[in-house]
């Protein structure tokens, strides 16, 4: 199969339809192979009816819905599960995203043999407050911190190798991260292409001042987890050891001052209390750092959603 179209949604009951024929006509006139994965995460109005209607027409459509909301991250993790194709897409349900630049990323994972492609929405139609200056900070903090020379990480329109999606797990909300994700995975030939950003023609946006304060506390998340999951001890152990030996010291020091100048009492010094506090604070280090060990060896590392119903796997 050439592609798979994964496809998260909430609420986009009247987007659905025009978007699904909008991709079938270009899925047409290339000639492409291909499959959408429509993924409900627990929407409260009609969408899960129209996917239905969507794949009893067209058998290239499949659908899962969840029992309920658990984020755009759970809805692709399912999605990239599921894809077959040797190259996977994924895209909002919102119309923002253009079906017609989806040839072009194709070519730039076949020909030009990325392993990720990201779009880069360049000119955006979105309130430049309250979205564009959040999301300019937001993707400079993480092009910055993960050393990956993307301009838009949470552009919703991406290509993928199979292997790629096949090789990591999106959870929390680390969808705005994949491109680090797959840094960590071992896949370093990212690409990134400018695509159309096309005005809102459905709906209403899902973008809150929440998420933009989420994503750099996923960032610091994920760049600790990418680094660290496998060795938690390398970070904990070495600063517990570090802080323990500091209150090591001062508590040296004081009982050579105490037993053998005998110059004042240990606890009327505020240095005592500094020394203690360090004791306390490094063992604590050193054993967050050992059972950190203990549960990254022993996690099953899984994602597990309640899914109500599928359709169009079996076609």
């Amino acid at each position: 199969m050439d592609l798979s179209i994964v496809i998260p949604l909430l609420n986009e009951e009247e987007s659905l339809p025009e978007l699904a024929a909008w991709i079938e006509r270009v899925m047409h006139t290339n000639g492409y192979s291909y499959e959408v994965i429509m993924i409900d995460d627990g929407s409260y109005d009609s969408s899960w009816n129209v996917i239905e209607e969507l794949s009893r027409k067209n058998n290239n459509i499949r659908g899962i819905k969840f029992q309920r909301n658990y984020g755009k991250s759970a809805a692709l993790n399912e999605g990239f599960k599921a894809a077959q194709g040797d190259v996977v897409i994924t895209m909002d349900a919102d119309m923002q995203d253009s079906p017609d630049e989806i040839p072009d990323l194709r070519r730039m994972i076949i020909e030009d043999r990325y392993d990720m492609v990201s779009g880069w929405k360049k000119k955006r139609f979105d309130n430049k407050l309250t979205k564009n200056l959040p999301s300019k900070l937001f993707n400079a903090a993480a092009s910055r911190a993960s050393k990956i020379k993307l301009h838009d990480f949470n552009c919703g329109l991406k290509a993928y190798r199979k292997k790629v999606v096949k090789s990591i797990e999106v959870y929390g909300e680390m969808h705005r991260y994949i491109p680090v994700l797959a840094k960590w995975a071992g896949f370093r030939n990212i690409g990134e292409k400018v695509v159309e950003h096309r005005a809102r023609k459905y709906g209403v946006t899902k973008f809150g001042w929440n998420r933009f304060i989420n994503g750099f506390l996923d960032l610091i998340s994920i760049m600790f987890v990418g680094k660290f999951s496998k060795k938690p001890m390398h970070v904990f152990g070495l600063w517990g050891s570090i802080v323990f030996l500091i209150g090591m010291c001062i508590w040296i020091y004081l009982g050579i001052a105490k037993f053998f100048f005998a110059k004042f009492n240990m606890t009327d010094r505020p240095i005592f209390y500094i020394g203690l506090i360090s004791l306390v604070i490094g063992t604590q280090l050193f054993l967050a750092g050992f059972l950190g060990e203990l549960i990254s060896r022993n996690s099953a590392d899984r994602n597990i959603y309640l899914i109500e119903e599928k359709i169009g796997f079996n076609k």
